[in-house]
C-alpha cells in the first residue's frame, strides 16, 4: 500500500482551517469587543506628563540654582566642570541630583516589582501618588533650601521616567527630549521613502510630544516668576489627574495586530493537529510493516 499523505492532509487542513476559522471569526468579533489597554499609556496621560516635566525642568531651572531636575545629562556636565574648578560646593549641587535620581529609578522598579500584578490599582499610579507627595513637600521648601528641593524632584522625575515608558504602544520619554526627537526624525526620514501613512502618524506623534513639553517649560517659567516656589504644586494637580484617568481603561482600537495574532494562532493550531496526525500515521504504518518506498 502506498502512503499518499500529502493529499490527505492538504485536502483536511484546508478543512480543518476553514471550520477553525469560522470558529475564530466569532471569537475575534467578541475579542474586538472586550480587549482593552491601561490608560497608564494613553495620549491624554502622555500629554499631561509631559507638560508636567517641563513644568519641573523650568521650574528647577528658574528658582532652584538653574539645576535640572529632568536632564541629568547637563547635571553630569556641570558637575564635571565645578570638580574641574574645584569647587566643591558647587559640585554637592549637582551631584545630590543625579544621586537623587538614581535612587527615584530604583524605588520605582520596586513598585513595579511588589505591586505590579495587582487588580485593585495600577502599579503607575502608585508611582503617581508617591510623586504627588514628593512634589508637594518640594514646594514648602524657601529658595535658600533648594538643595532638598532639587533631590525631591530629581526623584521624581526618576520614578516617572521610570515607568512610563511608553505611549500608544511607541517608546516616549515625558521628561525630555533627546531620544523623542531622534524617533520623530527617523521616522519621519522613513515617510519620506516609503510614504507609508502610519510612519508619519508616528513621527507627528513624537513631535507633538516635544511641543507639549516645550509647552510645559514655557508655562513653568512663566507660573515660577509669578508664584516662586509653591509653583511647582501646579504639576501636582497635573499628576493626579492622570491619576484618576487610569481608572479608565482604554479600548484599544488598532485591531489588526490583533487579527494577525489570530490568524497565527489558528495556522498553528491546525499545524499541531497535522503533526499529531503524521506520528499516528507513521506508528500504524511501521506497526503493520505496509510503508512502500
Amino acid at each position: 500500500m502506498k502512503w499518499n499523505y500529502v493529499t490527505h492532509m492538504t485536502c483536511r487542513r484546508r478543512r480543518s482551517l476553514s471550520l477553525v476559522q469560522q470558529k475564530g471569526t466569532k471569537e475575534f468579533i467578541e475579542m474586538k469587543r472586550s480587549y482593552h489597554g491601561q490608560m497608564s499609556e494613553s495620549f491624554v496621560v502622555g500629554i499631561l506628563l509631559c507638560l508636567c516635566g517641563g513644568f519641573q525642568d523650568a521650574y528647577t531651572y528658574v528658582c532652584r540654582d538653574k539645576v535640572f531636575a529632568n536632564a541629568q545629562t547637563g547635571n553630569i556636565v556641570l558637575l564635571g566642570n565645578h570638580l574641574a574648578q574645584q569647587d566643591w560646593s558647587g559640585a554637592v549641587r549637582y551631584a545630590v541630583p543625579i544621586l537623587a535620581f538614581t535612587a527615584g529609578i530604583f524605588v520605582a522598579q520596586k513598585v513595579h516589582f511588589h505591586f505590579g500584578k495587582s487588580e485593585k490599582i495600577h502599579w503607575r499610579q502608585l508611582v503617581l501618588l508617591l510623586e504627588i507627595v514628593v512634589l508637594f513637600a518640594a514646594g514648602f521648601f524657601p529658595i535658600g533650601m533648594s538643595l532638598p528641593a532639587n533631590a525631591l524632584i530629581s526623584f521624581s522625575c526618576a520614578m516617572q521616567v521610570d515607568s512610563f515608558r511608553k505611549i500608544r504602544g511607541n517608546a516616549m520619554a515625558t521628561t525630555m527630549c533627546i531620544g523623542n526627537l531622534r524617533s520623530a526624525t527617523d521616522l519621519w526620514c522613513a515617510y519620506t521613502e516609503t510614504k507609508d501613512k502610519k510612519t508619519r502618524q508616528r513621527s507627528l506623534q513624537y513631535y507633538s510630544f516635544i511641543l507639549v513639553f516645550a509647552i510645559g517649560a514655557t508655562l513653568g517659567g512663566i507660573v515660577t516668576d509669578a508664584v516662586g516656589v509653591h509653583a511647582v504644586w501646579i504639576c501636582c494637580i497635573g499628576l493626579l489627574i492622570s491619576f484618576l484617568i487610569m481608572f479608565i481603561q482604554e479600548e484599544v482600537r488598532d485591531f489588526e495586530k490583533l487579527e494577525a495574532d489570530q490568524k497565527l494562532q489558528l495556522e498553528l493550531g491546525t499545524l499541531a493537529d497535522e503533526l499529531k496526525d503524521i506520528g499516528r500515521e507513521i506508528k500504524r504504518c511501521l506497526g503493520s510493516g505496509k510503508i512502500e518506498k
